[in-house]
């Protein structure tokens, strides 16, 4: 599950109240304690705390916020998620696997060759590329935090581990699907020599020990409006990074990078076909959730990420994402433009309460005010001197942000 990925950009963290904030005092504005991530203080203190204490934590979550009676509606959805669900997996047999695209390690000669090859191909790609697909592929290899996360939603997690309803087949059978994809990058890039491998790990087991700042509250309205938009954002990330492979000459890195997006873009449908059926069984509730996550903002499931170095270590590695054009902020106004467009928020009637118009008003006007800020931030951006900062991942090199 990547920006892959990124779910936000440096052009984006400075909103105004009234795009990324609810009405103060409006009960929705309670929601932001959701997002208070911090350090760690008492590390920063040197006082003796749990050395397993994650680096960064998510301070005053809020849980179970869906009511009884929307429950209901996902039990009523289970034969809706076997048949039109479950469809969009893939079985094992005829998936591909991580070692279609790696050389074959049980044929000596063959093997070296290969890899010599990888090494000869990658050696002139810019480090700033390296930069976004070792930060893409961590955010695919914190893959635990992301199911865990889903077997947290009221009314569709898996509640044994090895559940059948249809809901937690989807939930393990997208988790193998998308573990495919963190094994094949993982493996290219130790392969292509190109990274430190050593700090590429330690970031990946900080980022599963961190966990993520999920805003979904228990509640499976929030959980697959999220998931919607993250895997059209990991789809145009891993999409772009496979354009780049291409310019940069490595047609297999292009082929990865491409096959990974298709599948970002099948989990795409899916998740955006379990928010169009909550649309027509609960437009109010639906479009009530989604203009809260939009308050929230979504932010990328990686925004916790460390190196043990690096405190801005996830702003560092979006900002050059959104320099190379592997993912901006305009991208996140485009994928809330398509989402919009596909759940028709703009022609829900006459069935919307006081508070869903509110919402529906909110929602329709929200992609032209974040296009008009992101225009905005640019242009000071422009101004202003890059800099560049040293990242771990590139053995300390400088990259420009």
């Amino acid at each position: 599950m990547s920006i892959a990925l990124l779910l936000t950009s440096p052009v984006m963290t400075h909103m105004p109240a009234s795009i990324a904030s609810p009405h103060r005092g409006s009960s929705a504005s309670r929601l932001l304690q959701v997002s208070c991530v911090t350090k760690n203080h008492a590390r920063n203190k040197n006082v003796t705390c749990n050395s397993f204490r994650p680096i960064k934590e998510v301070n005053n979550q809020i849980i179970h916020t869906i009511p009884p009676e929307k429950l209901e509606i996902f039990k009523s959805m289970d034969n809706w998620a076997e048949t039109k669900l479950l469809p969009y997996l893939k079985p094992v047999e005829d998936s591909w696997q991580p070692q279609d695209f790696l050389p074959a390690p049980e044929t000596d000669d063959a093997f070296y060759d290969q890899v010599r090859e990888i090494r000869e191909r990658t050696k002139e790609i810019p480090d700033d590329y390296f930069v976004v697909l070792v930060g893409d592929m961590i955010t695919e290899e914190a893959l635990p935090t992301y199911q865990t996360t889903l077997n947290t939603l009221d009314g569709v997690k898996d509640e044994t581990g090895g559940s059948l309803s249809p809901w937690a087949v989807w939930i393990r059978a997208w988790t193998a699907e998308e573990n495919r994809h963190g094994d094949l990058l993982n493996k290219y890039l130790y392969l292509c020599g190109r990274v430190d491998m050593r700090h590429v790990e330690r970031t990946i087991q900080y980022l599963i020990g961190s966990g993520m700042d999920s805003k979904f509250e228990n509640n499976p309205y929030n959980g697959f409006i999220y998931t919607s938009f993250q895997e059209r954002a990991t789809f145009i990330s891993h999409g772009n990074t496979a354009r780049l492979a291409t310019t940069y000459g490595d047609t297999t890195l292009a082929k990865i990078c491409g096959t990974i997006a298709a599948d970002e873009k099948r989990h795409e449908t899916a998740y955006t076909k379990i928010v169009e059926k909550l649309f027509e069984l609960d437009p109010d509730g639906t479009v009530q959730a989604l203009a809260s996550m939009m308050r929230k903002r979504i932010t990328m499931p990686a925004h916790l990420m460390h190196d043990g170095r690096d405190d801005e270590l996830f702003d560092h590695y979006a900002a050059v994402a959104q320099r190379i054009g592997v993912y901006t902020a305009a991208d996140y106004a485009g994928i809330l433009e398509f989402l919009l467009g596909r759940w028709k928020v703009e022609s829900l009637g006459s069935g919307l309460s006081g508070e869903g118009r509110k919402a529906q008003e909110y929602l329709c006007t929200l992609p032209q005010r974040i296009k008009r800020l992101e225009e905005r931030a640019s242009e000071r951006v422009k101004r202003q001197s890059k800099g560049s900062v040293s990242f771990s991942w590139v053995f300390g090199r400088d990259v420009e942000l």
